[in-house]
């Protein structure tokens, strides 16, 4: 099924990109009508022309949207600042685009668009540091931004800073408590935080303890999610070749391990669950097709590292 203008372009594959992209000529050639749809279809569409490098296209979007909307609309402006990005040619223009960006806040701080738009700028230019501080400048105002502790928790994982990244993403949780990706990203995050170099003693145990839970909430909430069950193989393949290691409870009672006859119900049961998605994703099954291929391979691989084969 070709995909659709009506939705954000972002996370497809490259070539579904370049399919919308291509759509361009036969929508830009219409008139525009005055439905939500359609100012939708001219948003998505410059969004994939700028993924695939079409910025002549992306720039009539970009005045269609201008020219309904003005200037001045803050959603608009940030949509005009990402062509300014996409256009830029080295790091002095993007530093040019960057002084726009701070002289808009400067007449109005609280325009949210053009404040993320400058945190991904900052990022891109590898200011990780700043545009972490940006992003909690951001948070003090606007706490309830979901989308912001999300990026604010990735910025400190890129420098390794776990315990400050599972604590970002514990506050999207919060505010979406059933969101069971994030479910899975959290474990994760302490999964990581368990094997990692410096991050192991006595905090090990409960980062694997803590990320049992939640990949297990995860595919709770989805029972179908590749990365939940996973993870979840990960962690109780972990858990069994430690099991003579690992304490049962902290002395501060924080956390528990199941027993060990529960984390190898697990262990099948994610075993049994991935071999499953793997096989029918592979035959290109019929309600099994909307699985990242990228996924499948690295889920085949985990179980053939052990010993499964399918």
């Amino acid at each position: 099924m070709a995909p659709s203008l009506l939705y954000n372009p972002a996370k497809l594959p490259p070539s579904a990109a370049l399919q919308l992209a291509q759509q361009a000529p036969r929508v830009l050639q219409g008139s525009p009508s005055e439905t939500v749809d359609q100012w939708a279809t001219y948003e998505n569409l410059l969004l994939s022309c700028l993924r695939t490098g079409d910025d002549e296209a992306a720039a009539k979007c970009m005045d269609q949207l201008e020219a309904r909307f003005g200037a001045d609309n803050e959603r608009v402006m940030a949509l005009r600042g990402l062509l300014s990005e996409a256009q830029a040619q080295g790091n002095g223009e993007l530093e040019a685009v960057l002084k726009q960006y701070d002289a808009i806040l400067e007449g109005n701080s609280t325009n949210i668009p053009i404040t993320k738009r400058r945190i991904a700028l900052l990022r891109s230019m590898g200011r990780v540091s700043d545009a972490a501080s940006a992003l909690v400048q951001l948070l003090d105002f606007s706490p309830t931004d979901a989308e912001a502790w999300s990026e604010l928790s990735d910025l400190y994982f890129t420098q390794g800073l776990y315990s400050q990244a599972i604590y970002a993403l514990e506050e999207v949780l919060l505010l979406s408590p059933n969101a069971w990706n994030i479910h899975a990203r959290l474990g994760e995050l302490q999964y990581m935080a368990a094997t990692t170099s410096g991050n192991g003693g006595g905090s090990q145990p409960k980062y694997l303890a803590e990320a049992l839970k939640r990949f297990a909430r995860s595919i709770e909430l989805c029972d179908d999610y590749l990365r939940g069950y996973y993870g979840l193989k990960l962690v109780t393949t972990s858990l069994l070749k430690e099991q003579a290691k690992q304490a049962k409870q902290t002395d501060d009672g924080e956390f528990t391990l199941p027993d060990s006859k529960t984390i190898e119900r697990l262990d099948e049961l994610a075993t049994v669950k991935l071999s499953e998605i793997v096989r029918h994703s592979t035959l290109k099954d019929r309600g099994w097709r909307g699985y990242d291929e990228r996924e499948v391979a690295a889920a085949r691989e985990l179980l053939s590292q052990n010993g499964i084969e399918r």
